[in-house]
């Protein structure tokens, strides 16, 4: 029988996947994402005529628009499948417009999950285009639009050419500037700790300084800290008070786009590009052999925590037969949405089936698909079981006028921790801390007295993970925009990575200064939220996108005008180096690129050589012994070391070499970081040490 139905979908796996569950009857093709833009020659927008867009065929786009066209001919019905978002919703709004599909015919498919069941269920139930979709994502295009178009030429004349500026971008760029120069103003305070060893029964334990004389009391400097260590003299140790307790902790909720995030840069070291790249691979299907291609994971761009009943009983029968009926909470658990702005179209990112085991899939995965997955079955599972209960210990301890406290905790029933733990930003699991049975009026042995020096720490840089809960907390953006902002403002060259944090180029700050003083509302966080909450409104059909425009405009447009007339030109200098260009002689001069800075010839345009400014690190090259090896960049912008004789010498190394030689067999250890701090390793025996903290300082006790 001859297909009568054409249904579109973005991707090639996309429509691989659901025409193995439609049949024969239907065609499915990929309009590869959007088929109409804004043109990119132009500004593409009449702010005369109620911000009227002018939409083009994109480039390259022909062909595939001739090709759904010639489908389109042939068939009775068509079905736009795109994916269930804002975005989703305009690319069929604009497949309907080529077609010529109207938009009150029954034309639109959505399903959370591509699985053969929901598949088939959503096309029992074909919907209108939601105009309010539409129209919300319309707003969001041509608002950018407008920021980029009109401030970036400004910034071209009175900058130089190449730079540009973003609604959303400008805001993240500033959050990172903003940290930056709370580090730089950063004053280190001196504080003192004192730690006890004490001994009970041939254990030792170690309890901290807490109180004098009853008081809560702090130690700023050394003079304090020996007034407190001739208080204590020759007191002896006497255990004064134990506290016991039980704590519960809960599972955290299942992930949404924000958390996702966060946790496979803590978790996988994934970037949020990558994350998102990958979970778009196992939402539109995976080959699974005999079962066929299968999505795996519900739609991955979500803000809502909400899980369909029907999983939920089924990952609590999963739980029951594989953990006990011990790890089954009573009541299914329901998380409450993490913010008012929350939408709650999708569920939360979950596996399409908890039965679906990871170890199980492995084989028919790459490791990146695997890993992520597993990740997000685990945490879904996990956000179904029963709270873990840990018994906590606090004993007082008091020696003359001090009074030490030792705390200790350990897990009585592990319950979701048996298969999950959230990750933290500054990389600590969370462990048992034993402490010996202990009772009042019990005498400890006194084995040490350590008093340490220690400096109050700047705020942290921003990693990806944190920057992305910053924005997700702040309201700025929404889960479809967190990767592409990141990438965005590293293209630019408005920021760079150094050790997987964030830092502000020259560049970045130069365009941040003059956004803050010709566009503050821009940069104001307040400000863009209340946008998003605005096109959230849209969105429900309860604001009109054209009035969201409109009153955007009318304060925007006279900041155009005053920058225009009151903004002065900046002529940006390079600085000159020592260094001569070995292709024609002249001076090479400092340039600013994506992954910071290089050195470029001054002759320019005529001379096109560049150099990378090189760091030597202070070890010779274990290859040749005659080369040093120095810090570089590769294309794509990632730190490696190699000698600097290459291409005479090719010794390369991702890992950061040491200065000090293996003791077992001397020959070159390199740096690898873990959640435990930084170790050296040898590169040829299995030699490996910690590498001790330098920061702090122990003050030396008779």
């Amino acid at each position: 029988m001859a297909a009568d139905t054409l249904v579109i979908v973005e991707s090639p796996a996309k429509a691989k996947t659901i025409g193995k569950y439609l049949g024969s009857k239907y065609i499915v093709k990929a309009s590869m994402g959007h088929v109409r833009d804004l043109p990119k020659s132009q500004i593409g927008v009449d702010v005369e005529h109620n911000f009227d867009p002018r939409y083009i065929t994109i480039r390259g786009k022909g062909s595939i628009l001739k090709e759904l066209k010639d489908a389109r001919k042939k068939v009775k019905k068509v079905y736009l499948a795109a994916d269930p978002d804002r975005e989703g919703e305009a690319i069929a709004w604009h497949l309907a417009h080529a077609l010529d599909v109207g938009e009150t015919e029954m034309c639109r498919v959505v399903f959370n999950e591509i699985t053969k069941q929901a598949v088939k269920d959503a096309f029992k139930t074909p919907r209108q285009i939601n105009m309010d979709l539409v129209n919300a994502q319309q707003a969001r295009r041509i608002l950018d639009r407008l920021v980029g178009y009109k401030i970036s030429p400004l910034l071209w004349k009175k900058v130089k050419k190449g730079l540009s500026a973003g609604r959303v971008q400008s805001v993240a760029v500033k959050i990172i500037i903003d940290r930056e120069n709370e580090i730089s103003d950063f004053v280190a305070e001196e504080y003192w700790s004192i730690t006890a060893k004490l001994t009970i029964n041939d254990t030792t334990f170690e309890a901290k300084f807490n109180r004098l004389n009853g008081e809560k009391k702090e130690l700023h400097n050394e003079a304090e800290v020996k007034e407190i260590l001739a208080a204590i003299g020759d007191s002896s140790f006497e255990v004064s008070n134990v506290k016991e307790r039980e704590r519960l902790r809960h599972p955290s909720a299942p992930f949404t786009t924000s958390s996702l995030q966060q946790e496979a840069a803590r978790k996988l070291n994934f970037r949020a590009a990558k994350t998102m790249s990958v979970a778009q691979q196992l939402y539109e299907g995976i080959d699974l052999g005999k079962e066929g291609t299968v999505g795996l994971i519900t739609y991955m761009r979500t803000d809502s925590t909400r899980v369909a009943a029907s999983a939920q009983e089924e990952v609590k029968e999963f739980i029951l037969e594989k953990y006990g009926k011990e790890f089954v909470p009573d009541e299914p658990r329901q998380y409450s949405k993490k913010a008012a702005n929350s939408q709650d179209a999708h569920e939360a990112i979950r596996p399409t089936s908890a039965i679906r085991e990871p170890d199980t899939l492995k084989p028919l995965m790459s490791r990146d698909q695997f890993r992520l997955y597993k990740l997000i079955w685990e945490r879904f599972a996990a956000s179904q079981m029963s709270s873990a209960v840990l018994d906590t210990l606090s004993v007082d301890i008091t020696a003359g006028p001090t009074t030490f406290r030792a705390v200790g905790s350990k897990v009585r029933f592990q319950g979701f921790m048996k298969l999950y733990v959230e990750g933290n930003d500054d990389g600590k699991e969370e462990g048992d801390k034993f402490l010996p049975p202990l009772a009042q009026g019990d005498q400890l042995q006194k084995e040490e007295i350590e008093p340490k020096q220690h400096f109050t720490q700047p705020p942290p840089r921003y990693t990806e993970a944190r920057l992305v809960k910053t924005l997700e907390e702040l309201g700025i953006g929404r889960p479809s925009t967190y990767a592409p902002t990141l990438e965005t403002i590293q293209k630019r060259g408005y920021v760079a990575i150094e050790e997987k944090k964030f830092m502000p180029t020259e560049l970045g700050e130069l365009v941040i200064q003059l956004m803050e003083e010709f566009f503050p509302e821009i940069l104001n966080a307040e400000f863009t939220a209340n946008m998003e909450q605005n096109l959230d409104h849209v969105e429900e059909g309860e604001e009109n996108w054209v009035h969201v425009l409109s009153e955007f405009y009318e304060s925007f447009e006279k900041r155009l005008e005053f920058a225009e007339e009151e903004m002065k030109e900046i002529e940006i200098e390079d600085e000159v180096s020592d260094e001569i260009c070995d292709k024609c002689g002249l001076p090479l001069v400092y340039k600013l690129g994506r992954f910071g800075k290089f050195l470029a010839c001054s002759g320019f345009p005529d001379c096109r050589n560049t150099k990378p400014i090189i760091k030597d690190i202070g070890v010779t090259c274990p290859t040749c012994k005659e080369g040093h090896v120095v810090e570089r960049r590769s294309k794509k912008g990632r730190v490696f070391y190699g000698c600097d004789r290459y291409p005479d010498c090719d010794f390369v190394s991702w890992d950061r070499p040491s200065p000090k030689p293996c003791p077992v067999c001397e020959s070159m250890m390199v740096e690898k970081r873990n959640k435990q701090g930084v170790k050296l390793q040898c590169t040829h025996c299995d030699h490996t040490e910690m590498v001790e903290e330098q920061e702090d300082e122990a003050l030396e006790v008779d």
